[in-house]
């Protein structure tokens, strides 16, 4: 439900035949799709089979020359229901491109070059039956892969130490030894255990139920193959990153006495010594300080005197609140905040060579730009923007940077930033792109009924003009704390090449658009996100793009919830699709991994029901509900989980509202077998069919 946008659908390698339109139930709109398809060069729309095209191109890392970029690249088997990922390299002059890992049924990633240029390390799960990940190790002169032993638990992260000859990692500690029985005829099963929880936090989607396991920061010395802790305490760590003269490693952890009860993640130095150390903080902000879901690594600047890293909002907000940008030394002096006027989250920062400036992702109003910042003063400027999405700059590598670019017409590639320019170095989704006919994006500004401005989207098949009343679905974000951006997304592309019309906003609850902003939603998830987004279903029919006859509502998680408040509110709308969503904020209380957000934002529900009962109206007031509405869900999702969709459904049902509830076998809250994945899609689609015809 929070934090980054949910991709409920997600992509893997082995290319299968494209698909043909689903056969669902016939109306005007598929007619419509298949004629524009002629005109725009007899491309075919994009459908849910598409969904095994794609290959998603992401992670890239520079070797120290400057001359070769490794990435991961993943994709999707529908036919053999497998999702995999493999390492490629593409040369500087982008005139080489080597496949490095290609093993059916096997997948790899997290790839890091050494230092000295000899080796590249990654992590897989290929040999181990508990499908633990492990660290392995590959010579660039060639050869096979090998897996490094004296390893317990599952690799999480690398980073290598600047002489190649050591690697920091950060491993989970393993499973505890299950109870095998030694009579009887289920002697060689394994016996089923009580789960014995004593956590506050005590779940979380795709890991399940929280036991001691904790993820370690831990040495791995390649001339003995041998690994140790290097610090102290009983705690998660997470994002090492080791100074320039190899002495010493930056890390981010929560260290309070009870992590599970605060956002006070803080960073860290610790030596390295020849046994576990005791770490020394390097902030004290109450706040989420580098914080680990945000994926983004300290910085040491090239003398090793001062760190870069992201310091979290006010800590009542947690992810409401912007990140920003500070640099604090090695000595122990105070942070100091670099962006503090920004009003902007930023991410990945990066020092220049000449240690004078910092590069930086900006999220910034629907798009993601590359931005740098001097360091003496404070002057900010952008580097590469554009109505386009940048992510994962590498850090500079004998003056070069690589990094990862997609648009609203196409997924992600890498590029080589030149100057306020970039080069295209990657091609994967070339081929698949000649095939098919993207839809159009463009940004749109309205008002929503209160005066706020509200910018958003609108995705038109590829060839319609936009000027003949279409059947629109209004699709919504997850988060809320995300937003839509100029990025390729197929939760437009695909409705869109099946014959609609796609209207999204980024309302008041998304990021992108300052604190402020985001923050309004806060304690009122159904409040003005819904005029927001209602706004630009208005503004879509003003302008005679959306048919107000054909209205159709539909998102995942914050989105799925988002569209319960709309058609709670709203009965213009023909159709709903509401996925991994809650209407009932009372039903999430201990059920789900938010019990932090839940305390810190509503309070809890016995001190504070008015506030929890104002948030739960899509349940208790349902008998505003008449829009015919489909819920979706993983059985196994821990994020929002399937009992919220099922009371939902049960509300309705018991009403003799038209409705159907899906449930997806040993899925979470994104759902990861391909065959799922197509089957949401067909099932999506073929449900706004059903209802408007």
């Amino acid at each position: 439900m929070r934090g980054a946008i949910i991709r409920m659908f997600t992509v893997s390698e082995s290319r299968v035949q494209e698909g043909k339109l689903m056969q669902s139930p016939r109306f005007a709109a598929l007619a419509f799709v298949a004629l524009l398809a002629t005109a725009a060069q007899a491309k075919r729309p994009i459908v849910p089979n598409d969904i095994a095209r794609i290959v998603e191109v992401e992670d890239p890392q520079i070797d120290a020359a400057g001359s070769w970029i490794a990435y991961a690249a993943t994709t999707s088997d529908v036919e053999k229901d497998k999702i995999e990922s493999h390492l490629w390299m593409v040369s500087w002059d982008g005139k080489q491109q080597v496949q490095l890992t290609s093993r059916k049924g096997e997948s790899e990633h997290t790839p890091r070059f050494s230092p000295d240029g000899h080796w590249l390390a990654f992590i897989s799960d290929r040999t181990d039956e508990d499908e633990n990940d492990q660290l392995w190790l590959m010579n660039r002169s060639g050869g096979e892969a090998v897996m490094l032993p004296g390893l317990a638990g599952s690799v999480d992260d690398l980073v290598w130490s600047p002489d190649s000859k050591r690697l920091a990692l950060v491993v989970t500690d393993p499973d505890p030894k299950p109870v095998t029985p030694t009579t009887g005829a289920a002697e060689d099963k394994k016996r089923p255990q009580p789960i014995v929880i004593g956590r506050y936090f005590f779940k979380q989607d795709e890991v399940g139920y929280l036991e001691k396991k904790r993820a370690r920061l831990m040495l791995y010395d390649l001339a003995t193959n041998q690994a140790r802790r290097l610090t102290t305490g009983n705690n998660d760590e997470a994002l090492p990153a080791w100074s320039p003269d190899g002495k010493q490693i930056a890390f981010t952890s929560n260290r309070d006495p009870d992590p599970d009860r605060s956002y006070n993640s803080n960073l860290y130095i610790v030596a390295i010594g020849t046994g576990p150390s005791e770490p020394r903080a390097l902030t004290r902000f109450v706040g989420a300080d580098n914080d680990p879901e945000w994926e983004s690594y300290p910085a040491w600047s090239p003398d090793g005197k001062t760190i870069a890293y992201l310091e979290g909002g006010p800590v009542e907000l947690f992810s409401y609140g912007v990140r920003k940008l500070a640099v604090v030394g090695t000595d122990g002096s105070a942070p100091h905040i670099l962006t503090a006027a920004l009003d902007r989250n930023v991410i990945n920062p990066h020092w220049t060579a000449d240690g004078r400036s910092i590069r930086f992702l900006v999220e910034d109003d629907g798009t993601q730009r590359l931005a740098s910042v001097n360091v003496m003063s404070g002057a900010m400027a952008s580097v590469v923007d554009g109505f386009r999405v940048f992510a994962s700059p590498t850090p500079v590598a004998a003056g070069h940077v690589a990094i990862l670019l997609s648009t609203p017409s196409a997924p992600n590639e890498i590029y080589a930033l030149e100057g306020r320019d970039v080069r295209r170095l990657s091609h994967q989704n070339d081929a698949w792109l000649d095939e098919v006919a993207v839809a159009t994006v463009k940004p749109t500004r309205f008002k929503a009924k209160d005066g706020t401005e509200v910018h958003g989207f609108e995705i038109l098949p590829a060839g319609a003009s936009g000027k003949e009343a279409m059947p629109t679905v209004l699709i919504n974000h997850g988060g809320p704390q995300s937003q839509f951006d100029a990025s390729f997304d197929l939760y437009w592309q695909i409705p869109a090449g099946h014959g609609f019309a796609v209207i999204s906003s980024n309302p008041r609850g998304s990021t992108g658009r300052g604190e402020a902003f985001a923050k309004a939603l806060y304690a009122d998830w159904g409040g003005p996100a819904v005029i927001d987004a209602l706004a630009a279903i208005d503004d879509a029919v003003a302008r005679g793009v959306a048919d107000p006859k054909r209205l159709l509502v539909g998102g995942w998680s914050y989105g799925g919830m988002l569209t319960n408040y709309i058609i709670a509110s709203d009965t213009r709308f023909r159709g709903a699709m509401s996925g991994a969503s809650i209407g009932n904020a009372f039903a999430g209380y201990g059920t789900d991994q938010y019990i932090r957000d839940y305390e810190a934002e509503l309070g809890k529900p016995w001190e504070n029901p008015e506030v929890w009962l104002r948030n739960s109206y899509p349940f208790f007031q349902n008998q505003k509900i008449v829009t015919p509405t489909l819920f979706m869900v993983g059985v196994n999702d821990f994020n929002v989980p399937a009992l919220n969709s099922e009371q939902m459904y049960q509300a309705l049902r018991s009403r003799n509202i038209k409705t159907r509830l899906i449930l997806y076998p040993e899925e979470f809250h994104g759902l990861k077998r391909p065959s799922f994945v197509k089957d949401l899609w067909e099932r999506w689609l073929a449900w706004y069919d059903e209802v408007l015809k």
